[in-house]
């Protein structure tokens, strides 16, 4: 249930489009939204949107249905916002081994390196080595970190709420799936419960926090997908 949350490069001029290099090449890179705090302003363009599309197996880079630009961006906006947040905090950079293990973290959902590597050059990476790629990783898990601070350190899951949740969900759930089956104990499920039970809690609290904060801060859509 822990998703990582992707893609951050920045960029330093609004409303017009960017000039960026790719592959050695000049391209012009337009800016789609903005998302700004009163203090700092992220931008989102439509090489955000293609790199965030890269990393979702199984979507279209080449001809990319509006519905999943629209989703893509919602994700960028979301993951901006916590961009302006978590540079409030000191963090030191991620490590070179901190970026492998989420780089492989990352290859586990395509069928193979080749394809993960090839869908990152289609939309301008040289390779899991390029340097834009390893920033964007790096940004990624430094979101992270802000989520464990921010969320995840301050969730806490009593044995009530395992012995609740075990009886109420688990049990009638496990019966309906597996009818004749020996059911398993709490103690030998405890572990599983305790973690869904924290993850659902900190995806509510990131939810309610994303809900205020877009009451805070400035969201501009300059182009529709």
């Amino acid at each position: 249930m822990r998703q990582v949350i992707s893609d951050f490069i920045g960029f330093f001029s609004l409303f017009a489009a960017l000039s960026i290099s790719v592959a050695g090449q000049i391209v012009v890179d337009m800016t789609v939204a903005t998302v700004g705090d009163g203090v700092r302003v992220e931008l989102i363009t439509l090489s955000d949107l293609k790199w965030q599309l890269a990393l979702q197996p199984g979507t279209s880079i080449d001809q990319p249905r509006s519905e999943d630009l629209n989703q893509a961006l919602q994700t960028l906006i979301n993951q901006r916002i916590f961009v302006l947040e978590a540079e409030r905090l000191p963090q030191n950079p991620p490590t070179e081994k901190e970026i492998a293990a989420e780089v492989e973290k990352t290859l586990a959902y395509f069928t193979s390196p080749s394809e993960f590597e090839n869908r990152l050059r289609r939309v301008g990476f040289t390779s899991i080595r390029d340097e834009n790629f390893e920033r964007m990783i790096a940004q990624r898990i430094a979101i992270e970190k802000y989520l464990d601070f921010r969320f995840r350190s301050f969730i806490v899951v009593t044995p009530d709420d395992e012995e609740n949740y075990y009886r109420t969900v688990f049990v009638p759930d496990f019966r309906r799936r597996f009818p004749g089956l020996l059911m398993p104990t709490l103690d030998e499920r405890r572990g599983e419960i305790n973690e869904l039970l924290r993850e659902e809690r900190v995806a509510a609290a990131i939810e309610a926090f994303l809900d205020d904060a877009k009451r805070r801060v400035e969201i501009v859509i300059l182009s529709e997908l």
